[in-house]
């Protein structure tokens, strides 16, 4: 069946070239993204995305924000549905790229965008029976900045992740900030309970401010779960009880092992049931 993707609110079908050669999202990565979930025909956590997008395009310097907002999110993956005739659980990727001209200084900062769709078969975040084995990867490292807690087009660190853990057979890499703390995964933001307290690095650390970081976070104190946000030497994972990593697509994920080391997952558990009864 031929699917559609939607840009600049124009359906184009997903195997038809649409950016030209100028693309700044493609010569310089001068863009961001999001990606979402819709679980029962309802887009998850649609005003955190919005407020997050809102605020990396802001600091990116570019116009239209205040169109991409919630309304927006919500009206156009139920329009992308209805024209891909997909059911009610989908994953989407909203990308965001700086319009016009010019070399590295840009003439406009007009921004344009492109939705895409894709069917997920389950209609709950399902927790993953068989855990994760991760590493840490640490060949390259993340900078800490002022872009660094936004999912920006510039993506060649996960990449080089990516192929490192492809390399060494691993589900995840646990990525390091520039000082050498835990900063994420690939995909995901980190948690570690230790002492039976939830440890996350904290957004001065470098880590993207997940939307289900927050979803998270929140669900953990209304039951009483202390959660600290902190910079966290990634010699913890040698002594952790539990560790796992969150996104917005895939909810949370336990982490089996990382060398020799296994962890347990009975917060990691109780707290992927709280998400599903949101």
């Amino acid at each position: 069946m031929q699917q559609y993707i939607l840009h600049n609110d124009e359906f184009v079908t997903s195997n038809q070239p649409i950016l030209s050669a100028g693309n700044r999202g493609f010569k310089y990565g001068d863009g961001l993204f999001e990606t979402m979930r819709m679980c029962d025909g309802r887009l998850q956590f649609a005003a955190q995305h919005a407020d997050r997008l809102h605020a990396g395009m802001k600091a990116l310097k570019m116009d239209g924000s205040t169109l991409l907002d919630e309304y927006f999110l919500k009206q156009k993956t139920a329009e992308l549905c209805k024209k891909n005739k997909l059911k009610e659980n989908v994953r989407f990727r909203l990308s965001v790229y700086r319009a016009g001209e010019g070399l590295y200084t840009p003439d406009i900062n007009k921004s344009g965008y492109l939705l895409e769709a894709s069917p997920l078969a389950d209609d709950h975040y399902e927790f993953n029976k068989k855990g994760l084995i991760i590493d840490v990867y640490d060949e390259l490292t993340k900078p800490v900045n002022k872009l660094s807690n936004y999912k920006t087009s510039n993506s060649l660190l996960y990449v080089m992740a990516g192929l490192y853990k492809k390399q060494h057979r691993l589900d995840d890499a646990f990525i390091l900030n520039q000082h050498g703390f835990l900063c994420e995964s690939i995909s995901s933001n980190i948690f570690v309970v230790y002492d039976r307290k939830v440890y996350t690095p904290a957004l001065s650390e470098g880590c993207v401010a997940g939307v289900m970081r927050n979803v998270v976070m929140n669900m953990a104190k209304l039951n009483d779960i202390e959660v600290i946000e902190a910079q966290i030497n990634p010699e913890i994972l040698k002594a952790a009880e539990e560790v796992f990593v969150t996104n917005a697509v895939s909810g949370i994920r336990w982490v089996m092992g990382y060398g020799r080391k296994r962890y347990f997952n009975e917060i990691t558990k109780m707290l992927s049931l709280k998400l599903n009864r949101l």
